[in-house]
């Protein structure tokens, strides 16, 4: 009952945003699921799941750009996280694979142990979903260009709250026809996906993950970014002032199953 629940609020919640009605295009649709866990029995349950399971299951239907990130943070908190982002060409073929999923036996078998946890182990403390449309000059998730080990690497996941819907549109339009994305890119940053959030927490926000191969790395494309007289130019712009109200910054890392 609660998987169909599931679905179903998935369902009227697209409808709501208008976002059925639109054809499949070039911008991608992302969930990005945030699992909230508290010890390392939790995680391993995650984790399999994910692993042999979902994952798998996701590739039967031709979705293979699936990225799975912890927060470096995790050796510190006491509730720790998992970051999960699937691509997906459309909102109603998200719903129609969801649906799908249920009737595939393998999916089933192979997650049995997180899909029919009990009341007193249950697999996870909360899980998170939101959901976001790829930016039209970004508009698929990329695989990484980093040869580092996934143990090495800094991923850094930044949402970009604004005041109002209005100004958060604006904030958005820097991003692709201002050329904030283009920016990005000339510097050199290896970036995952950028995003508009259609249904989340913190509304309205954006929100777009970076890589790098270390700490050190990512603070040198952060100075250069700060320097650079484009960016210094197009910060300055009078139509670009205050569209961003507040920032969070995530720092995580990619796990050796993660295809991004």
């Amino acid at each position: 009952m609660k998987k169909i629940v599931t679905v179903t609020l998935l369902f009227l919640l697209a409808l709501n945003n208008g976002l059925l009605a639109q054809p499949a295009g070039a911008q991608e649709f992302y969930e990005l699921r945030v699992y909230h866990y508290k010890d390392s029995a939790q995680e391993g349950v995650i984790d399999r799941y994910l692993e042999k399971a979902l994952i798998p299951a996701l590739g039967r239907k031709k979705i293979t750009r699936i990225g799975v990130f912890k927060a470096l943070s995790n050796d510190t908190s006491a509730i720790k996280t998992l970051y999960l982002l699937v691509p997906f060409k459309s909102v109603a073929g998200a719903l129609e694979i969801q649906s799908a999923l249920l009737k595939d036996n393998a999916y089933l078998s192979a997650g049995k142990e997180y899909l029919e946890a009990g009341f007193k182990t249950p697999p996870y403390t909360r899980v998170e979903s939101i959901w976001l449309k790829a930016f039209p000059f970004a508009p698929v998730a990329k695989a990484s260009k980093l040869k580092s080990s996934p143990q090495g690497r800094v991923y850094e996941l930044r949402s970009y709250e604004s005041a109002t819907e209005k100004i958060g549109v604006n904030k958005i339009h820097m991003f692709n026809e201002g050329g904030e994305v283009a920016l990005f890119d000339r510097l050199g940053f290896d970036a995952a996906f950028y995003g508009q959030v259609l249904s989340g927490g913190v509304m309205p926000n954006l929100m777009y993950l970076t890589r790098f191969e270390n700490r050190a790395e990512r603070d040198a494309h952060w100075k250069a970014f700060g320097e650079d007289p484009e960016w210094k130019q197009l910060s300055a712009k009078p139509e670009y002032q205050d569209n961003v109200s507040h920032i969070d910054i995530t720092f995580l890392r990619p796990t050796a199953y993660s295809a991004l």
